[in-house]
């Protein structure tokens, strides 16, 4: 599989919407949540007017030019934060797509681009239930704050 990570494009932010929906933790045995889930304000956060805030970047993969996933990060006061100035990521793939180190591959090539830009951590929360958390502690996330449903991880970059 000939797999392809690189910058949004402008006209392709409208994907997001997609991409959030499906970043969206749904245990096993519970039902999707409706489509329009993602319009509750505190989801908007992560995509209403991305790419016309300061420190909006997204990766998107493609396979054989479908764009299959995303990773986007946002400094934003969200489920993630944990101070100011501190980006928020957000990562998700098509179902059919994950388990394939895509997923690893996008965190990689953001982390590094946050870093060449001169931040020194990102964030991220997650449900302590979600697979991906062993691929974020992969990548160097560390928990920094738990609950009793989710994760708060920082990566120190």
């Amino acid at each position: 599989m000939n797999i392809n990570i690189r910058q949004i494009k402008d006209n392709e932010y409208c994907f997001l919407d997609d991409f959030l929906y499906e970043a969206i933790f749904i245990p096993k045995g519970v039902e999707a949540p409706p489509k329009d889930i993602i319009c509750a304000p505190d989801l908007q956060v992560y995509v209403q007017d991305f790419g016309k805030q300061e420190g909006d970047i997204c990766f998107v993969a493609e396979v054989e030019e479908k764009i299959v996933g995303a990773v986007w990060v946002r400094i934003m006061n969200d489920y993630g934060h944990v101070e100011d100035g501190v980006p928020s990521l957000a990562i998700s793939l098509y179902k059919e797509y994950r388990g394939l180190g895509i997923g690893t591959a996008m965190m990689r090539q953001m982390l590094t681009e946050l870093k060449g830009r001169g931040f020194q951590k990102a964030s991220l929360s997650v449900q302590k239930a979600n697979y991906a958390v062993k691929m974020y502690k992969n990548v160097g996330f560390e928990i920094v704050y738990e609950n009793e449903e989710e994760y708060i991880m920082v990566c120190s970059l």
